[in-house]
């Protein structure tokens, strides 16, 4: 699963820089969609990977801190593209005339700036409150990478503030960005039922982002519940969610815009023919 990540980010983000065609602001979402997963495993899977072969288990606090944020920060940013790209689909159908205008570097940022500092100061934060904890008893972390709840389940004194903390952080950045999509196809689809617009083309691209929404919303899902609901889940099962978590989404993410997006589609498919990895059959 992280090859194919490496693979299929890289050839993603490549056909989209490569190709002028495909300089809008649709497809630059997308090459940052790309540059996200591909960065996520990146940061967890070497580290894992060592351990698995070498035994090189060990790992300092601070560099645990430092690994924790940097996956919560980048895992933080695929809900928030998927806002910008619900806001892009919403200008490009409901103001086609001005969307070029809405989708201008100076007046998009004011919709990229508050919800880029938001995820920073969130993770800063989370990060700040756990480095705080004692940590005077055990110091084996059930878990292939440094994981936030897995980090704070090792503290010896309270942690009622970090779960607190960590529910209110996972309602300002998930719950809220799913509302924003959500609220943002509803007026989509109920503005393209009213004017009585066919527009397979933008609902063709609006169902390419919900499947990728709800497969990463399920996976998020699936793995915030699997640390605070109390029960009999073995700890191999939460580090499996874990690590689907990251590299799930990254694998699934590109391959599914290249598949579903017809003009990447076509571009990887000329690449992929001149580096012969695919061979065209002529007809007969």
């Amino acid at each position: 699963m992280f090859v194919v990540s490496l693979f299929a980010n890289s050839l993603l983000i490549y056909i989209i820089i490569s190709q002028r065609s495909l300089h809008s602001p649709m497809y630059i979402l997308i090459a940052g969609m790309a540059c996200v997963d591909l960065s996520f495993p990146l940061v967890c899977v070497p580290n894992m990977l060592l351990s698995f072969l070498f035994d090189w288990r060990g790992i300092s606090l601070i560099g645990c801190l430092v690994q924790m944020n940097f996956i919560h920060l980048v895992g933080t940013f695929p809900s928030t593209l998927l806002v910008w790209m619900a806001l892009d689909r919403y200008f490009a159908i409901c103001t086609p005339l001005y969307y070029y205008e809405h989708m201008a570097i100076r007046k998009f940022l004011k919709f990229v700036i508050p919800l880029v500092i938001r995820n920073v100061f969130i993770v800063l934060l989370v990060g700040a409150l756990a480095g705080r904890l004692s940590f005077c008893f055990r110091n084996v972390i059930n878990h292939c990478f440094c994981e936030h709840m897995a980090l704070v389940e090792l503290a010896c004194g309270s942690t009622a503030i970090n779960n607190l903390v960590g529910l209110i952080s996972v309602f300002l950045v998930f719950v809220v960005d799913f509302l924003i999509i959500t609220t943002s196809y509803i007026i989509i689809f109920s503005s393209m039922l009213r004017s009585g617009i066919s527009g397979v083309k933008a609902l063709h691209t609006c169902i390419t982002h919900l499947v990728v929404i709800s497969v990463s919303l399920t996976i998020t899902l699936i793995t915030f519940l699997s640390y605070r609901i109390r029960n009999d889940l073995p700890a191999s099962i939460r580090v499996f969610f874990s690590t689907m978590y990251s590299l799930f989404p990254s694998c699934f993410n590109p391959i599914i815009y290249g598949i579903r997006t017809k003009e990447i589609r076509q571009h990887i498919l000329k690449t992929l023919t001149r580096c012969h990895f695919v061979q065209t059959v002529p007809h007969s």
